[in-house]
């Protein structure tokens, strides 16, 4: 998702969600379950997802979301804390976004999260918010960039959702670790919008298409022990 709300379709977030668990403090990881990774695409068909399952097509064992087409891609399943990798190839100025505790219904990037999957490089994005970057939580917290491939080429991401704490880690770099907490409890955003997701403790996750052709693979989760409130 970008630019105004009155874009093509809905989002499933990509905003921003977390960073590897190779960042995170020893004292952390040894609070965390060995756990597996799990695959929430099996590379032959959309067994264990909803939403549109038009816009999207499997190829070559990816997850295409195709061009013209491809709107909000959910799991069936919900997720709360996790662990998430996937392989994304974006193709020249491709908008694609990432749910994360999404619902089922309304705008994913304000009802749960989004995080940003964009070719923000590309020159019809010149004026973005910092907001709007790739990895970026939408309207919420801005992600470092210079963290893509070029277009056309494979880029490994992987994200953690921990609590209110939230990571993403790009081609190895980290470009978000962030503490949501403050805007779930009434901090303005910087987007100065409403985002009453930030409160929810569990969704679904998928992808959310612009119209864009983007392809996915490889897409793993590990859930992980409930994170202490405080």
């Amino acid at each position: 998702m970008i630019l105004s709300r009155s874009r093509i379709c809905c989002a499933v977030l990509v905003g921003t969600a977390g960073i590897a668990i190779q960042f995170m403090p020893a004292a952390t990881r040894a609070e965390e379950p060995a756990g597996t990774f799990t695959t929430l695409f099996n590379g032959k068909d959309l067994t264990g997802w909803q939403g549109d399952l038009t816009g999207y097509e499997v190829v070559d064992g990816e997850l295409r979301c195709k061009k013209g087409a491809g709107g909000g891609l959910l799991t069936t399943k919900e997720f709360a804390d996790c662990v998430l990798t996937f392989e994304f190839r974006l193709t020249p100025g491709a908008n694609n976004g990432l749910a994360i505790r999404a619902p089922t219904t309304g705008d994913p990037a304000f009802e749960g999260m989004e995080l940003q999957i964009l070719d923000d490089g590309h020159p019809k994005y010149a004026d973005l918010q910092p907001w709007q970057t790739h990895g970026s939580i939408y309207g919420v917290v801005a992600a470092a960039r210079d963290c893509l491939k070029p277009a056309g080429e494979w880029n490994t991401e992987e994200v953690t959702v921990r609590g209110t704490k939230e990571k993403v880690d790009v081609n190895g770099k980290a470009i978000v670790d962030a503490d949501i907490g403050p805007y779930r409890d009434g901090k303005a955003t910087p987007d100065g919008k409403p985002h009453p997701g930030l409160a929810r403790t569990q969704g679904r996750i998928g992808f959310l298409g612009h119209g864009d052709e983007v392809h996915f693979r490889n897409v793993r989760i590990r859930e992980l022990a409930a994170a202490k409130q405080p």
